[in-house]
């Protein structure tokens, strides 16, 4: 005779409404219940770290509450081409940065220099994310319009790159460099998948750029361009304090598998300096899909 205790009736209504909340479901009742137990594993992995006080940062449910932290890394890892540098390096669009004071903080979403965050869903395609939410943020910043531009377009035409299985932010910005500029994402959708280089769309260019620049190691370079202009930069994520990121500075080992994001500002905060990164994982993970990162570490390449 099996009894069912108060706390996992309360699990399986959790998982339940976790399922309609994110639109899941299973292929049968096997796969449900391993799902389920892995969402209560987590579940209690989550509650046990935020009980434990002295934190400057909080985790939550989201989107990947019910995968192992194995599985969260091999399913939204973007792993680096044999023909890359080994070096994940930080780009942005080539102007000349300051060589005195810098603002104390800056958020370029406020400015209004970002468009609403956006999901990759289950391509590897945070490199081309990246990119594009660099080009679109210099683009508002010359011109005052803020354009939306395509990711397909990079997945399926960046040669260079490997589409969803991964690909460079560096060899995004030398596409756009080469094709003369990038399509809008009204021309050129985004599809979740890998598709063929549609040239009629890739000539509807929407916004061009002419140079880009890689920023010197060091927070202090960073800092400068991120005065400036948003910027694509690698991040290594992976860890299940990163998968279930919910609010505040994160301040722990990031994991080891490199993720392209958008470093969008900077500030100071109670709980101390931080970067603002925008992810590409939908408004659901972290800060409506935002990441504040402990910042002034004092490393040549920042906490993560």
């Amino acid at each position: 005779m099996s009894v069912c205790t108060l706390r996992e009736f309360n699990i399986a209504e959790q998982h339940k409404q976790w399922m309609v909340q994110y639109g899941q479901t299973y292929k049968d009742r096997e796969e449900k219940e391993k799902r389920r137990a892995i969402f209560e594993k987590n579940l209690r992995f989550i509650e046990d770290f935020n009980a434990s006080g002295n934190r400057t940062f909080k985790l939550g449910i989201n989107q990947f509450s019910d995968l192992t932290n194995d599985e969260f890394v091999r399913r939204h890892t973007r792993y680096l081409a044999s023909n890359q540098p080994k070096s994940p390096r930080n780009a942005s669009l080539r102007q000349q940065y300051p060589t005195g004071d810098v603002p104390e903080s800056i958020d370029w979403v406020e400015k209004g220099a970002v468009n609403p965050i956006k999901d990759q869903g289950n391509c590897k395609s945070c490199w081309a994310f990246s990119a594009v939410a660099a080009v679109e943020g210099i683009m508002q910043i010359k011109s005052g319009k803020l354009p939306s531009l395509s990711k397909q377009q990079l997945i399926d035409c960046d040669t260079e790159s490997n589409g969803c299985e991964g690909g460079s932010v560096d060899y995004a910005f030398k596409y756009i460099v080469q094709n003369e500029g990038i399509a809008s994402e009204e021309t050129y959708m985004y599809k979740e998948m890998d598709g063929t280089c549609d040239s009629t769309k890739a000539a509807q260019r929407a916004a061009q750029i002419k140079d880009f620049a890689d920023v010197q190691p060091g927070e202090d370079e960073l800092l400068k361009a991120v005065a400036q202009q948003p910027v694509a930069v690698w991040i290594a994520k992976g860890g299940m304090n990163f998968q279930s990121y919910s609010s505040g500075v994160f301040n722990e080992d990031c994991g080891e598998q490199p993720h392209a994001v958008v470093v969008v500002g900077y500030g100071t905060s109670e709980d101390g300096k931080f970067w603002k990164i925008r992810n590409s994982w939908g408004e659901t993970w972290g800060e409506n899909g935002y990441m504040r990162i402990q910042r002034g570490d004092d490393s040549s390449t920042g906490l993560c």
